[in-house]
Formats: structure tokens, C-alpha cells, sequence
């Protein structure tokens, strides 16, 4: 795999913009100290490379509806290509299904699920079965609560000294 070349100021920019995703032009051209012309080509330049996929909100879940987060491991019946995937596509099409995560070791997928309560994400889960995801055992754990989420920590993924 092909990294793409970042200097301290690109990652400076990506940091920024992890954190304070709605900041103005300005504002973060002023923070990476480069001049608003120069940030905003930089800007552009990681925009179109792909390496920003899009700007997002943060929600408070518990003040937004009510809701129950799951995490699912899951174990396919079979290792063919086709039932990977099988799995996937029908992973893709539930969007109560947030996250799903191929994992090496014992299990195949994490999947995370937010539903609106247990019965609605025990519905999910039926329809997955009656669609032959190729499941062969899944084990549900229900988020009690958030501990820790954080943006990248692109301190440690990268060396800007």
C-alpha cells in the first residue's frame, strides 16, 4: 500500500480539522501558519487525494432519541470468498449497522448496531439470519457506556519533528 506523502503542515491541517471539523478557512490557515491561499490549496489538495472522506457532527446520542448500542462479533460458516462477500453486501444494506470491521483471529467481522432499543436490533439480527448472511454464531454485547472516544492520534502515527 501506497501512503501519501505528508509534510508537518498537511498533518497539522488533518489534526486541526479532526478536532474542530467546522473551522473556517481562515481561522485554520492561521493555526497551521501558512496563509489562507496556501492552507486552502493544501486543503484542496488532501480533499481531492481522498485522505478526507468528509465532515461530520459529533452527537450526544443520549439527548438526541433513545437508542442501544451493540457490538456483534461474528463467525461465517464458510471462508470462500463468496460468503465474504455475501456478508458484506448484506451488512452494507442495514444502516442500523454503523461499523463492520473484517478482524483476523478467531472471529471474521465486528460489527457495531445502533438501534432504537434491544428488540428493534434482535429484529436486525433476524432479518441478517433470514437473508443467509452465512452466519455460523454471533455474540451480542450491549454498550452500558461510552468511555473513550477520541479523533486519530496523529501525534503517534506520525513523526513531525
Amino acid at each position: 500500500m501506497s501512503f501519501t506523502k505528508l509534510d508537518r503542515r498537511d498533518i497539522a491541517i488533518l489534526k486541526t480539522l479532526a478536532t474542530e471539523g467546522r473551522i473556517s478557512k481562515t481561522a485554520l490557515a492561521e493555526r497551521v501558519n501558512l496563509s489562507a491561499t496556501a492552507c486552502w490549496d493544501r486543503l484542496q489538495r488532501l480533499e481531492g487525494s481522498g485522505l478526507i472522506k468528509g465532515y461530520h457532527a459529533d452527537f450526544e446520542l443520549r439527548q438526541l432519541a433513545p437508542h442501544v448500542t451493540v457490538f456483534v462479533l461474528a463467525e461465517l460458516a464458510s471462508h470462500k470468498a463468496e460468503a465474504f462477500q455475501t456478508f458484506e453486501a448484506i451488512v452494507d444494506s442495514h444502516d442500523e449497522i454503523t461499523g463492520c470491521w473484517a478482524l483476523g483471529g478467531g472471529f471474521d467481522y465486528l460489527l457495531q448496531v445502533i438501534s432504537r432499543d434491544i428488540e428493534s436490533y434482535q429484529r436486525l439480527m433476524d432479518t441478517v439470519l433470514e437473508q443467509d448472511a452465512g452466519l455460523a454464531r454471533y455474540f451480542t454485547y450491549i454498550v452500558t457506556k461510552a468511555v473513550k472516544q477520541t479523533p486519530l492520534p496523529f501525534d503517534l502515527l506520525f513523526d513531525t519533528q
